[in-house]
């Protein structure tokens, strides 16, 4: 009789990805992206709610040197208003625009805070500060881009900020819960990113035609996601999460411990596509990825696997120059201001 350490490996070895472009049996890639998009969605398993009026109300607004910072609360779904912070930079538009999504980082006090200065709240303030100095060099990534002449748009995802906050323990149970009303957290998420983005690209202020996708860790995790959901992103920049699922798979990753797992998990999805083929749907967009060599959540050799993918679908669309994929060997798990500016002059030359 098979042991639970026979049928683990089993089930591992029959994952084949027969959905992922090169392996499909469509062979036109705009019908591969239309297939491959529904079956993600299929898989979210929360509906389409675009038809949802976002109805914005703006509010706390202050004038700063570089930019305009305001709040801005809408409806990602029909049943939940959501606020996020809004960054405009001074001068005439429509500006290029990035649409911010954060990370996790076991840290659920502050969620668009981690990115955006929260010029709002002292308190937070003082762990956005904290949250600065320990991933990003110190800086507050949603600032930097207002500076540089892009509108900012950061929400809370659910279970952050003002939409939290929870603890880690209860994680696992607000998945379970949404599973029991059939349901999904990730796909929640999924959905309340690819409608904010929807939002950002059709503000008068915006040039809905040079907007871009910008995370860190799960926040990158998001933004490649974002894209292969909606076309309303032009450009995507994700630092620290991309690999091919095997190589996640593996004892002591984080994405068999459950808890924070359950915000990636798209039930039955695995059975078709892999990490880097979800995140393909978007090509021949221009996409950048960046690893940290040092990083102990993405082994190297997964994020090989992954980059090897990226590279072959963007090259079988003749548009290899749009991928840009870079590993820094000295660095862990973060985005540094040496990353950042690379970032940032990347997405000039893009948008």
């Amino acid at each position: 009789m098979p042991t639970p350490e026979d049928l683990y490996p089993a089930l591992k070895k029959e994952l084949d990805f027969p959905l992922a472009w090169g392996t499909s049996p469509i062979r036109d890639f705009e019908e591969w992206r239309h297939t491959a998009r529904v079956k993600v969605e299929e898989h979210l398993l929360v509906e389409r709610q675009d038809e949802t009026p976002y109805a914005p109300e703006y509010g706390g607004a202050e004038q700063g040197e570089d930019c305009t910072r305001e709040l801005v609360t809408l409806s990602l779904t029909r049943h939940e208003r959501v606020r996020g912070a809004l960054l405009t930079p001074h001068g005439a538009g429509p500006f290029p625009a990035v649409l911010l999504l954060h990370d996790h980082g076991a840290r659920f006090d502050i969620g668009k805070e981690k990115l955006v200065r929260p010029w709002y709240d002292d308190r937070r303030l003082v762990s956005a500060r904290d949250w600065a100095g320990c991933c990003f060099s110190g800086r507050f990534v949603g600032d930097e881009l207002a500076r540089r002449g892009y509108v900012v748009l950061c929400l809370d995802a659910p279970g952050w900020g003002d939409r939290g906050p929870i603890t880690y323990q209860q994680q696992q149970a607000l998945a379970a819960n949404f599973y029991n009303l059939g349901s999904s957290l990730a796909g929640l998420m999924a959905r309340e990113d690819a409608r904010a983005a929807g939002f950002l690209a059709g503000l008068d202020r915006v040039d809905p035609r040079r907007v871009a996708a910008l995370g860190f860790s799960f926040g990158a995790y998001r933004a490649w996601q974002t894209a292969a959901l909606t076309d309303a992103v032009s450009a995507v920049a994700a630092v620290c999460w991309m690999s091919g699922l095997k190589q996640l798979t593996v004892p002591g990753n984080n994405i068999l411990r459950g808890q924070s797992a359950y915000y990636m998990l798209h039930p039955g999805l695995p059975r078709l596509l892999d990490f880097p083929d979800v995140a393909s749907i978007a090509a021949p967009r221009p996409m950048l990825f960046f690893d940290g060599g040092l990083d102990p959540l993405f082994p190297a050799e997964g994020v090989q696997a992954a980059y090897d993918r990226l590279r072959a679908v963007w090259r079988s669309r003749h548009a290899e120059e749009r991928l840009h994929l870079k590993s820094w060997p000295e660095l862990g798990h973060v985005f540094t201001d040496r990353m950042q500016d690379e970032v940032f002059s990347w997405l000039d030359r893009v948008l």
